[in-house]
């Protein structure tokens, strides 16, 4: 009977998945694709590839935060009259309701073109079964705090962040008198911010779930190579760069934009790979959290407060945002690429490696933020550095309306679900679990 409920809960973590991937995991790909830079198709395989590594190798540290950080599982056991085991038929019933209350969500988004958050979707779906089912006591309030200050905080750092790198890629380098002289000089910096912040993002701590600890990869030692690794990308772009502009220094001021601006073609693209492979590490988790604790009670028959997550549990996640963002993503990728600011290649750069930068520090710091906030905001602190004026503001109201509107949704919603399969299903799912 196990298999039928593991299948079961599988197939929601799945559906989960498609969810994700095709509402929010375009985001990550919207500025290769907005400037020009990818095709829709080819930024769906690069994409594919890129949140299927990041979920699998780094996504398991925030799948714990997602899994067992916003209710605690040892109030509901220690509820008058409740059982460990009847502790956790809740715990399975609360966590399907979840998954089943954000997919659905997600899914009825996607097809009036809503960009939501998936992790608004999952948060606020987990809260809102752990409320009907235990009550306030049963909710991390301090972790749900973190989480949702991390919604304000992701947007802001990456708003900051992306202006700054891109007000320094303007001054520096397409506001001089000779802009592909410039960026002989100043792409190298640029390459070794992008190239620094996708090794650090691959190598620390994250390869771990993949092929165990390392000692010359764990440490300060990581930090060391991804720094020489980086110095190695800015030498080697040093010698591509200089060999397609030292030529170009008498042309129009014109023409040498644009041949700077194809310049950094490439490094869009590396750089929203960056944030696809940060989006999978990091969005997994709203996917496949409540399917590993579903999975663990099923095995044990009791409630453990920490379990490894089984890699083909990562898998599926991964598998099931790739298939989504092959089918129905590119609704999303075209709405955040090109209709809240004009993006240009160093703009998707700049916007890139600011959202990367800070969703990665999140997922180490394993909370679950929204890539969408972050990118979004990345993308907004690009614009503001043109002024009001580069900004669709309808576009921006309607995501942070959506933002939300969709916690309570979402945890309504679950609450609903869960009284229902309570009622309905509590002693089918305590007989499968050996009551």
């Amino acid at each position: 009977m196990d298999f039928y409920i593991i299948a079961f809960a599988a197939a929601l973590g799945l559906y989960m998945a498609w969810n994700i991937g095709a509402n929010d995991v375009a985001n990550s790909m919207a500025d290769a694709v907005g400037s020009g830079a990818l095709s829709i198709r080819n930024a769906v395989i690069a994409a594919g590839i890129c949140e299927f590594a990041g979920a699998v190798l780094v996504g398991a540290q925030v799948t714990n935060t997602v899994r067992k950080g916003i209710v605690d599982p040892s109030v509901l056991a220690t509820l008058p009259g409740m059982t460990p085991h009847d502790a956790a038929v809740i715990l399975v019933i609360g966590m399907s309701a979840a998954l089943i209350s954000a997919a659905f969500w997600l899914n009825m988004s996607t097809v009036v073109g809503m960009p939501v958050s998936t992790t608004h979707s999952i948060v606020g779906a987990v809260a809102g079964f752990g409320l009907v089912a235990a009550g306030w006591g049963a909710v991390n309030w301090v972790k749900m705090g973190q989480i949702v200050a991390s919604w304000f905080i992701s947007p802001f750092a990456g708003g900051l962040l992306s202006y700054l790198i891109f007000i320094y890629i303007s001054k520096a380098i397409l506001g001089q008198e000779k802009p592909s002289q410039a960026a002989i000089k100043h792409m190298p910096v640029i390459v070794f911010m992008m190239t620094l912040v996708v090794m650090l993002a691959t190598i620390y701590k994250g390869l771990k779930h993949v092929i165990g600890d390392i000692e010359w990869l764990s440490g300060s030692n990581s930090i060391w190579l991804s720094i020489a690794i980086s110095i190695f990308a800015s030498i080697i772009s040093y010698i591509l760069v200089k060999r397609k502009l030292q030529d170009k220094g008498e042309e129009k001021i014109g023409d040498q934009l644009e041949a700077v601006e194809r310049v950094f073609v490439p490094l869009v693209i590396i750089s929203s790979c960056s944030v696809a492979f940060a989006h999978g590490a990091n969005d997994v988790a709203n996917s496949v959290g409540p399917l590993a604790a579903i999975v663990n009670i099923l095995k044990t028959g009791a409630i453990d407060m920490k379990v490894p997550v089984p890699l083909w549990i990562l898998s599926l996640g991964g598998a099931g945002i790739v298939l989504g963002l092959a089918t129905y993503g590119y609704r999303v990728m075209m709405t955040v690429g090109t209709k809240i600011t004009e993006i240009t290649p160093s703009r998707g750069v700049a916007a890139d490696i600011a959202a990367s930068a800070t969703v990665l520090v999140c997922t180490r710091l394993a909370l679950p933020v929204s890539t969408t906030h972050t990118l979004v905001g990345a993308i907004l602190g690009i614009g503001m550095a043109r002024g009001l004026g580069g900004i669709n503001k309808k576009i921006v109201g309607s995501i942070f309306g959506s933002w939300l509107f969709t916690v309570p949704a979402a945890a309504v919603m679950s609450a609903i679900l869960f009284v229902l399969g309570r009622l309905f299903f509590f002693d089918a799912v305590s007989k499968m679990i050996g009551g």
